[in-house]
């Protein structure tokens, strides 16, 4: 019997991440580098990519003149790990560091980016992928990471200082004007005809909503939030990214030489824009018809157990053209004014998140018992998109307007649309203060934040 070959023993991976001042080169030559907050200097922060098992040790150093703390988004980290100001650590105070330290237990793509005033600091470029590498990766010819991010600037490239301003946290949040991937508005992404690639993407802005289409070409997507999925063509042929969901796909190049297609996203079909032009360069890397995706091993996820799941219902509710609307702020209940006239918008269960200090010390949305099931009946009062993300756990999508869905996606942030509902699965996980937003940020920074404690 052939041996089979041997696993690479798990590793120890040292990094440090420095938040600090930068300048980056957006938008081309023809404009004067964005003064923006980076990770060491570059946006996005470094790729970290280590293997299934292995850990991370990570001391983030803050060089800002304001705190700061690093989330680990989607990764299944110890809650003191997990990096949200109050609630899980004392936030980063400028000058100052923190180690962070935590295994990996589930392959996948993930990011990175801060907790504190993140509806700020995220957008000013502090972000960077989590690559998790599969102990047996697929076989590819490449393996790429797209982060895709948006930027408000001004006709000579510079940021726009608004941020948190009245319109975004009402409406649907902070939408730059200029898009990037990997750091830069992007004219062409480089393929060679017979490649076959499989492409990461990573939506980390803080508000934008993409849905990409592909021209010429059929990806397959193979992972959502770093989770494997049955291989399976986009519904609609679009990609569909909300505020931090990943998507992997597998890109297979079946262009000739020299063609040209582009990459539109049409989230909004009145605004579509052409995202980059995908140029076949070189010589065929290959003749040969392409086989079938590949199917990725599943992480060793806990089920929920449906039939025995405490349920519990959750209710989003505010903003612009949201109908009447009070609620409870620092226990006071308040109209829409008054709240507004806080900076407050949105409140989950009748409830409005204050600052994260304040939200620490308040009742959780709800309480599970380490181990159990629970089945979140989530609805949308609103007249706005939100991509609902729960910390430290992934969570199945079992039905979506009361009827069960046949595909039971495993997701750590799913997007609910205005006047929806959804139903979600999960396993308490580790002991702890959980984070429950949405991950549009202004949203979460207006209002439209919880925790979960678990016991």
């Amino acid at each position: 019997m052939a041996s089979l070959p041997a696993r690479a023993a798990p590793r120890l991976h040292e990094l440090k991440l420095v938040a600090a001042p930068a300048q980056a080169k957006l938008v081309g030559e023809k404009f004067p580098s964005t003064d923006v907050w980076a990770f060491n200097g570059a946006v996005p922060g470094p790729t970290i990519r280590a293997r299934v098992g292995d850990k991370l040790r990570i001391t983030v150093e803050n060089k800002l003149a304001e705190e700061t703390a690093v989330h680990w988004h989607g990764i299944r980290v110890p809650n003191a790990m997990d990096g949200v100001p109050y609630l899980t650590q004392k936030p980063i105070a400028p000058g100052a560091s923190f180690v962070y330290e935590f295994a990996l237990p589930d392959a996948g793509s993930y990011w990175y980016h801060p907790h504190h005033r993140s509806f700020e600091q995220v957008p000013r470029g502090l972000h960077g992928a989590l690559i998790v590498e599969e102990a047996e990766p697929p076989k590819v010819d490449r393996d790429e990471v797209w982060v895709l991010a948006d930027w408000r600037l001004d006709d000579q490239a510079k940021l726009t200082a608004d941020f948190g301003n009245f319109r975004d946290m009402s409406h649907d949040g902070r939408l730059g004007n200029t898009v990037t991937i990997n750091g830069s508005e992007a004219e062409e992404w480089r393929l060679r005809a017979g490649e076959r690639v499989r492409l990461r993407l990573i939506n980390a802005a803080s508000a934008r909503i993409f849905a990409l289409e592909f021209k010429d070409h059929k990806p397959v997507v193979i992972a959502l939030d770093g989770q494997a999925v049955e291989p399976r063509e986009p519904a609609g042929g679009r990609v569909v990214l909300s505020p931090a969901e990943r998507a992997d796909i597998i890109l297979d190049a079946v262009g000739k030489p020299g063609q040209r297609s582009s990459v539109i996203d049409a989230f909004d079909p009145r605004a579509a824009y052409r995202l980059v032009d995908l140029v076949y360069d070189g010589a065929p890397l290959r003749q040969a018809a392409f086989g079938p995706p590949p199917r990725l091993a599943a992480n060793a996820l806990p089920e929920p157990d449906l039939a025995q799941a405490e349920r519990f219902a959750v209710r989003f509710s505010g903003g612009m053209m949201g109908g009447p609307f009070e609620a409870v702020l620092d226990g006071t209940t308040l109209d829409p004014r008054a709240l507004a006239g806080r900076g407050k918008f949105w409140a989950i269960n009748g409830i409005v998140a204050g600052d994260h200090s304040a939200h620490a010390h308040g009742a959780p949305l709800l309480t599970l018992k380490r181990g159990t099931s629970a089945v979140l009946q989530i609805a949308n009062d609103t007249a706005w998109h939100h991509p609902v993300h729960l910390h430290g756990h992934f969570f199945r999508v079992i039905a979506e307007g009361g009827a069960a869905l046949k595909t039971q996606d495993w997701r750590d942030t799913v997007l609910m649309g205005p006047k929806e509902s959804m139903d979600i699965a999960l396993v308490a996980g580790e002991s702890g203060l959980w984070m429950f937003h949405c991950h549009i940020l202004d949203h979460q920074q207006g209002g439209m934040m919880a925790h979960i404690r678990v016991v």
